[in-house]
């Protein structure tokens, strides 16, 4: 790799409902590619009816804590959880927050409250306009709600709009709303996520994209995690030197990593 600083702060292991390798497999991927440190950010969709949290969260945390020790000597891991939907159950969001000492969490949104998720929506019957303007009026509140660390894949949607269904998406009508996202992120002092998933498993752009990293850049926004949102173990860092490339083009010279809920800013070179 030609940047010795590679985190990789987005990954699934088989913790997550559609996670396919253990947190050793990552961990031992992440070692052989020469990362100095991963993030393991299992799912945690509170609006999942059929999920039992509490069983989650305990089988993740062991597992997490397991190899956090056994690579201690080699790879810099950060116990994490993506949070989907938190702002749908806000107290018990906060509860698990308040119990689990996690190093990072993800704040993401997957889906429309009582909705399924972006990926199984026919984008040939659906109003995407509208879509849109709600899925970013859920990301403020999730922006504004402030019980997260970094905001993830703020495109989510494009992800399966553009790249399955190969259907144009002009983000200009949004740029109030994305501004007030990035806006509230920079007074938080919360992160943004570039996650570098897009480029190669749906072949379209990064989330987000060039204009709204640059835009944060812009606004004054200093934290930005970066992340391959792998669910396979050999994809593990898949896509962060790109993501890097693309940090450096937008003016930022330092990515973001968490330990213990607290931002370190780590230079990319």
């Amino acid at each position: 790799m030609k940047y010795n600083n590679i985190y990789d702060m987005h990954t699934h292991s088989d913790d997550s409902y559609d996670g396919n390798h253990s947190c050793v497999l990552l961990c031992d991927s992440a070692a052989e590619k020469k990362a100095k440190g991963i993030a393991i950010t299992d799912h945690l969709d509170v609006d999942d009816p059929e999920l039992s949290v509490r069983t989650l969260v305990t089988n993740q945390f062991v597992h997490t804590s397991r190899v956090k020790y056994a690579f201690k000597h080699d790879l810099k891991v950060f116990q994490g959880i993506e949070l989907g939907q938190g702002i749908y159950r806000k107290e018990l969001s906060e509860q698990i927050l308040n119990d689990i000492h996690y190093d990072f969490v993800l704040g993401s949104i997957h889906n429309l409250e009582n909705m399924q998720d972006f990926y199984f929506l026919d984008y040939t019957k659906e109003n995407v306009d509208e879509l849109l303007e709600r899925y970013f009026e859920a990301e403020l509140e999730l922006a504004e709600w402030n019980k997260t660390d970094s905001l993830a894949h703020l495109t989510y949607p494009l992800r399966y709009i553009c790249g399955n269904y190969k259907i144009p998406v002009d983000l200009t009508p949004y740029g109030r709303i994305i501004d007030a996202i990035l806006e509230t992120l920079i007074k938080n002092e919360k992160a943004l996520e570039l996650n570098v998933s897009s480029i190669n498993a749906y072949h379209c752009d990064f989330m987000p994209g060039r204009d709204i990293i640059k835009r944060f850049k812009e606004l004054g926004g200093m934290y930005v995690t970066v992340g391959s949102d792998a669910h396979y173990c050999e994809r593990v860092c898949e896509g962060i030197e790109g993501g890097y490339d693309l940090l450096l083009e937008c003016g930022f010279d330092m990515v973001t990593i968490y330990k213990k809920r607290e931002p370190i800013l780590i230079p990319i070179r």
